[in-house]
């Protein structure tokens, strides 16, 4: 009984793992955002 049960459990985390890279690959890549200082430093 537990084999089948580890098994299931096994074989339900590694779907899971995929459909989550599979969605993952498709997100778009988000640009990394300067920082713009301003003129005065003072501020």
């Amino acid at each position: 009984m537990a084999d089948g049960f580890l098994e299931t459990h096994q074989q339900q985390y590694e779907a899971r793992k995929e459909a989550w890279l599979r969605k993952k690959r498709h997100l778009p890549k988000t640009a990394l955002r300067v920082l713009q200082r301003p003129d005065d430093e003072a501020l």
